[in-house]
């Protein structure tokens, strides 16, 4: 933000500003909220939806309040009868193009269009109602209902200029001018990661995920089936929100409460193998820097790449599979857990497999992906059966009539129900990293690590490089002794096609990298309750941080029941068992833009 600052008047009220604000922006430090249906906080402004225009002195037309920046001595009036009467006339228009069954729509009550038409009072309209009279495209996770779109292009902006991906473009011209995919073609046929950051900003239900709660609710209420749910670490600081809960409002007991009352037969943490997923990267990752240091082995890949984001796994295979010899063979947390469920656990239990039905509840919509790609059935089955969001679990609690915030704390379920702090952080970009860096540590220098707190990996900012050097080794790693190992994090696949462009160019060199999909890492997944924004990601972030540390372990290799699945069934960190169960591979994909 500059340092100059200008003086207007808004509403006749004289302001001063930063000099780079926009009238929206200026309005709302003094309390107006200006209406806006293409604007959103985490988007370059538009200005293609003129719900939000304002009279400017001595502008002949109307102005796009939220792309038209202040100026010293501007006088601008924003509630005038004839703005009020305009912007009717705005969504008057919209409202003609737009589906309007409500009542079935999975964003009634919670839409924008249906808040604006609300407050403007609209009862009525002058127009014809015609939608676009286009089929729903329900081709991949992500789903399509054109008959609801607005136009407000916040999906092209998110899926091409945050994330990269490419998936969406504008078709037609005037009045059937459409957001649409590129080329027209269905959704799963384009280059579409599955992250679903265009639902996250869509202000009505034109985008929404596969819905999978039907098939859960089946699996529940059947006496046959053995359900067991898993959830991620992020959803702990947001179903609470999905449950209409401040952001940030942060209970893993009552998130396992309240799965128990929904009947779930076993409730589970995908923590308990995020701690493990640390154990088997940090071992392959070691094992890397050992024959590429020690050996002198130049065949062996680095950076190795860490991600539990299924979303940048497919960008990778699409944009950038020259680096797939880089990213680490381990499956993600919901994959291990789905694996080790039906061998591991299912032994234990001595539950038929195929008598258990797997179900992950998610920050996100791509693992919904991941659980049907053909790599991951190495228990035997599907490996994981079904896919919850946060906002399928909220709606599913409030079916029940739950009150999140009243339900009795619990223990989650052994034998995968143990965790530490460094399994916390997986939700955050950076905290793969900052879990990695403490087992890893003690592993090679053979001293405790001194603070938890790897501050240089922490925050929001796009892109983050830090360096550890070794001053100390443990006994078998002398040869690292004076070497320092540089390691960057990324996260939004925009932000990680910036980082591995400067790695393939030579102007970047790292040892480890971590990159999770979305903005902000699985707190900002495509998944998460809506409205989402930089302040409520970071508010998710925080409550978090304080999860771990609030932990008594907070380091993945203290964990006792990671050492007990090794002793019974894994043997060791990336044993031939483990291997088997929990590493996978990947293959490069035609970029079809």
């Amino acid at each position: 933000m500059t340092d100059k600052r200008v003086k207007l008047t808004i509403d006749g009220m004289q302001i001063e500003v930063p000099a780079d604000l926009t009238i929206m922006q200026a309005a709302k430090t003094v309390g107006i909220d200006i209406p806006a249906l293409c604007w959103h906080n985490d988007l370059r402004e538009e200005g293609n939806c003129r719900v939000c225009v304002v009279e400017v002195e001595g502008q002949p037309t109307y102005q796009p309040s939220c792309a038209y920046k202040v100026a010293d001595g501007m006088k601008v009036k924003v509630n005038t009868p004839e703005l009020i009467k305009a912007r009717k006339m705005v969504l008057e228009l919209i409202l003609s193009r737009h589906n309007m069954d409500c009542l079935n729509c999975e964003r009634n009550t919670h839409c924008e269009l249906q808040t604006l038409a609300d407050k403007y009072g609209m009862r009525g309209n002058r127009f014809e109602n015609e939608p676009p009279q286009l089929p729903i495209d329900a081709s991949g996770v992500v789903v399509r209902d054109a008959s609801k779109c607005i136009n407000c292009g916040r999906c092209i902006r998110a899926c091409n200029e945050v994330q990269t991906a490419y998936a969406l473009d504008w078709d037609g011209r005037g009045y059937e001018k459409i957001a649409s995919t590129t080329a027209g073609k269905p959704l799963a046929e384009t280059t579409c990661i599955n992250c679903g950051q265009c639902i996250n900003v869509c202000p009505t239900g034109a985008l929404m995920e596969r819905d999978d709660t039907a098939k859960v609710w089946e699996w529940i209420n059947d006496p046959e089936i053995h359900t067991v749910v898993q959830t991620a670490p992020a959803i702990r600081a947001s179903v609470g929100e999905a449950c209409g809960l401040m952001p940030g409002y942060l209970s893993a007991g009552k998130l396992a409460g309240v799965l128990k009352q929904l009947g779930f037969s076993k409730v589970m943490d995908t923590n308990f193998t995020a701690d493990l997923t640390i154990l088997e990267e940090g071992t392959e990752f070691l094992t890397r820097v050992t024959k590429a240091v020690k050996d002198g082995d130049k065949s062996i890949a680095l950076p190795m790449i860490t991600s539990c984001s299924p979303g940048w796994i497919k960008f990778m295979e699409t944009f950038y599979s020259d680096f797939i010899p880089n990213l680490s063979t381990c499956k993600s947390p919901q994959q291990m857990f789905g694996a080790l469920t039906k061998t591991y656990y299912a032994e234990k239990a001595k539950i038929d497999p195929a008598k258990i039905r797997m179900v992950s509840v998610m920050p996100c919509t791509a693992k919904k992906y991941e659980c049907d790609r053909p790599e991951m059935c190495d228990s035997g089955h599907q490996d994981v059966d079904a896919v919850l969001t946060t906002r399928e679990l909220g709606r599913m609690i409030k079916l029940h009539g739950i009150n999140f915030d009243m339900v009795k704390e619990t223990n989650w379920d052994d034998p995968m129900g143990i965790s530490t702090g460094a399994a916390d952080i997986f939700a955050n970009t950076g905290g793969v990293m900052e879990a990695a860096l403490r087992t890893v540590y003690e592993l090679v220098t053979g001293d405790p690590i001194p603070t938890m707190h790897f501050e240089p990996v922490r925050g929001l900012e796009g892109i983050k490089e830090a360096e550890v050097k070794i001053e100390k080794t443990a006994k078998g790693y002398e040869f690292l002794k004076g070497v320092t190992v540089k390691v960057a994090v990324a996260h939004s696949t925009g932000m990680a096609r910036k980082l591995l462009d400067a790695v393939r160019k030579g102007e970047k060199s790292f040892h480890f990298i971590e990159i999770m999909g979305c903005p902000g890492g699985c707190v900002g997944g495509g998944g998460q309750p809506r409205p989402t924004s930089w302040k409520i990601k970071t508010e998710r972030a925080a409550a978090i941080y304080k999860e771990d540390d609030s932990r008594e372990m907070r380091k993945s290799h203290v964990n006792p029941g990671i050492t007990q699945i090794y002793k019974e069934f894994l043997e060791k960190p990336n044993s031939h068992k483990a291997h088997e169960l929990l590493h996978t591979h990947y293959h490069a994909r035609d970029n079809i833009r």
